[in-house]
C-alpha cells in the first residue's frame, strides 16, 4: 500500500501513539533530569518530530474541518526540530511535554472517534 494510499485516521492513530511515547517516557520527571537523561530526550524528541510529520499526511479537508486541533503548529514545530538541531530551546520542548501534548491528546482522540472505519 502506497503512503497516499494509506487513511488519514491511521496517521492520527499515529499521532496518539506518539504522544503516548512521549507522556509515558516523561512521566515523574521535572525539566533537569529530562534534559540529564538524553535517551528520554531523543526519544522524545523524535516523537514529537513524528507527530508533525504524521499531521503533515492528515488531508487538508480534515485540517480545515478541525480547526480546534492545532495543525500548523505540529507542523511548525516539527520542522523547527528537524532543522534547527542546534538551537533547540529546553524550555520550549518541555513546555511542549508538560502542556501541549496533555492537551493536544484529547483532541487527537476525539477527532480519532469521529473518523470513518
Amino acid at each position: 500500500m502506497s503512503d497516499s494510499a494509506r487513511p488519514w485516521r491511521l496517521y492520527v492513530d499515529d499521532m496518539i501513539g506518539f504522544a503516548e511515547k512521549v507522556l509515558a517516557y516523561t512521566a515523574g520527571m521535572d525539566q533537569a533530569a529530562f534534559v540529564a537523561d538524553s535517551l528520554v530526550y531523543d526519544a522524545s524528541l523524535r516523537n514529537i518530530e513524528l507527530i508533525g510529520e504524521a499531521a503533515t499526511r492528515v488531508p487538508q479537508t480534515v485540517r480545515t474541518a478541525h480547526p480546534d486541533l492545532p495543525w500548523r503548529l505540529m507542523v511548525a514545530t516539527r520542522n523547527r526540530l528537524i532543522h534547527a538541531y542546534l538551537g533547540i530551546d529546553n524550555d520550549t520542548l518541555w513546555s511542549i511535554v508538560v502542556t501541549d501534548l496533555p492537551a493536544l491528546l484529547p483532541k487527537l482522540r476525539e477527532l480519532r472517534l469521529c473518523a470513518p472505519a
